[in-house]
Order: C-alpha cells, then sequence, then structure tokens
C-alpha cells in the first residue's frame, strides 16, 4: 500500500501560516498586545513612558482604523471582524501579510510537492488569504467573549465605588485600572476621553457600537438616561450588572445545551473532507482509473457544490439564536 504525505504537507503549510501570522503580530507589538496578559495594554504602554495624550491616541486609531475599511481590496471580507478584534495592524499592513504570508505558502508547496504553477499560486493565495482570516475571526471571538465575561464584574466595580461617595468617572477609571484587557483598555480610553472634555455616554454608545454587543448598549443607555433624567445611577448600574449576569448564564446553558447538535453538524461537515484527504494518503492512486473520464470533472464539481451547500445548511440548522 503507497503513502501519500502530500495532504499532511498541505495541512501542515497551513498551520505553519497560522503560527506565523501570530508569531508577526506579538513581534511588532510585543507582549501587551495579548488577550491573556495580566496588565491591561494601557496601563502598559503608559508605564513604558508614553504620554496619557499619546497612549490615547494610539490606542483611538488601533480601535476605529477599520470601521471604513471595507473598499480595500481582499480586506472587505475581515474588515468587521478585525474591527472586533482590535487588530493593532491596519488594514494596509494586513493585506500585505496576506500576500506576505500567501509567497511564503507558495515557497512551501514548491519545495514540498510537486503540485503544477497554476494549482499552487491558487492552493497559495487560499492559504494566505484564509489563515488571515481565520486568525482574526479567532481573536475577535475570544475578544468580544472575555468582554461578554468581564462586563458584569466591571459594573458590579462601579456600583462600589459609587457607593462609597465617588464620581462616576472615578468609577470608570478604577474599571480601567483593575480590569484586565480587553475591557481594562476600552474603559482606560473613555476616562481618558472623558479627562479631555468628551461625554462619557458617548464614549459609552460608540464603544457598544463597535462591539455590537448589546449590553454594552444597555450600559450606555443606562447612563444617558440617568444623566439626563437624574436617579440612583449605582442602584440603576447594580440592577443592570444582575440582568447582564443573568444573560450571560442563560447564554452559557443554551451553548451547553447545544453544543452536541454543534459538534455534530461540524462532524458532518468536515467529514467527507477528511475522507477524501484519508483516501488520498493511503491510497494515491485511487482515482486513476476515472480521473481521465470525461465525466470526473462535473462530478467533482458537482459533488463540492453540494459539500459546500451541506456546509451551509448545518450551520443553519445549528445557529440557535436566544
Amino acid at each position: 500500500m503507497e503513502i501519500s504525505a502530500e495532504p499532511l504537507i498541505y495541512g501542515l503549510i497551513f498551520v505553519a501560516v497560522l503560527v506565523l501570522v501570530e508569531g508577526i503580530y506579538l513581534t511588532a507589538f510585543g507582549k501587551s498586545i495579548s488577550l491573556n496578559n495580566k496588565v491591561n495594554r494601557r496601563l502598559e504602554l503608559l508605564e513604558k513612558g508614553g504620554g496619557r495624550e499619546e497612549v490615547l491616541e494610539q490606542l483611538r486609531k488601533e480601535m476605529t482604523q477599520h470601521m471604513n475599511s471595507g473598499g480595500i481590496p481582499l480586506y472587505s471580507i475581515l474588515a468587521d471582524k478585525a474591527q472586533k478584534a482590535n487588530i493593532a495592524f491596519s488594514p494596509a499592513q494586513l493585506v500585505m501579510i496576506m500576500f506576505v504570508l500567501s509567497g511564503v505558502a507558495f515557497a512551501g508547496l514548491t519545495v514540498a510537492t510537486e503540485a503544477g504553477l497554476a494549482v499552487r499560486i491558487v492552493v497559495a493565495l487560499a492559504m494566505g488569504v484564509g489563515g488571515v482570516y481565520m486568525w482574526v475571526n479567532s481573536k475577535a471571538k475570544k475578544r468580544l467573549a472575555l468582554i461578554e465575561e468581564q462586563l458584569p464584574d466591571a459594573v458590579e466595580l462601579m456600583v462600589r465605588s459609587l457607593r462609597v461617595g465617588h464620581p462616576f468617572s472615578s468609577a470608570v477609571n478604577i474599571v480601567a485600572r483593575e480590569v484586565p484587557d480587553p475591557l481594562g483598555s476600552e474603559f482606560g480610553v473613555i476616562a481618558d476621553e472623558s479627562a479631555y472634555g468628551r461625554d462619557i455616554s458617548d464614549s459609552l454608545k460608540s464603544l457598544a457600537e463597535r462591539m455590537d454587543m448589546q449590553d454594552l448598549r444597555f450600559l450606555a443607555v443606562a447612563v444617558t438616561i440617568q444623566q439626563q433624567s437624574g436617579g440612583n445611577l449605582a442602584e440603576i448600574l447594580d440592577g443592570l450588572a444582575k440582568v447582564i449576569r443573568a444573560r450571560f448564564k442563560l447564554f452559557r446553558r443554551v451553548k451547553a445545551i447545544t453544543a452536541e447538535a454543534k459538534w455534530s453538524g461540524m462532524f458532518l461537515s468536515v467529514f467527507p473532507i477528511l475522507a477524501l484527504v484519508g483516501i488520498n494518503v493511503i491510497q494515491p492512486n485511487y482515482y486513476d482509473d476515472v480521473k481521465e473520464t470525461a465525466a470526473f470533472i462535473p462530478a467533482c464539481l458537482v459533488v463540492g457544490t453540494f459539500l459546500a451547500v451541506n456546509v451551509v445548511f448545518m450551520k443553519i440548522m445549528v445557529n440557535i439564536k436566544v
């Protein structure tokens, strides 16, 4: 039995592309850019000697640079994800990284495989663009999940600060100092903007729109109503914290209940591709008797179409909204 290593080489090159883009990111911006860093990025930049205004300008640029860049070629497919992930690379740099990684993948395919030039070019571009997209999408999901998890604790911290007599701006400053990233730096920017004259409710609305998160919208609306109508902000935020925590628990419960269906859908979507790769690894000549026939290419196109439709319908079936 002949075993072909070529499909495995394709997989290893793609994994290398993912590792390389993460390495470039950490090398360019340092450990402070990582979401699991104990000291949030804003405080670390301030500790390194950056002025408050300079750090604010840098963080605001990172947070807003992806909002109006959807028209850049290749970039439109990940502009929204890059915005939510707060990727510090500029849009032009991300596009450049796509092409650099495509070049690395092409070199790896040229050295390690015997694929034709056209196949190598197409696969290399798919790996470069797809690798950056998967990396950005993973960053966005992780960041949004962390913000959802940190928000109830941050609101409760503000409630305790308000109850001992601090003004709301000081409560926001305390969150910016005590809470790690990603929420710590976000509230730090809000605190700095407030110090330079921007209304806190406007900053909270801007954050909610950038993250497209309902709980942050609740917080922005609660603060705006209290500013306009008065009332006990500590009691309002205390009730909001309980609502946010209850929503968070509900989402986690639904996620746990639907996990089996989602994994089943994922398995049914991926299994045909894994089976095809396994056949090519174990028996590279399996399709030799039929691949020269006239019906082979149309049959491959039909099978590929059905696989794509299967992935779409499986995703729709297991995408349960609450």
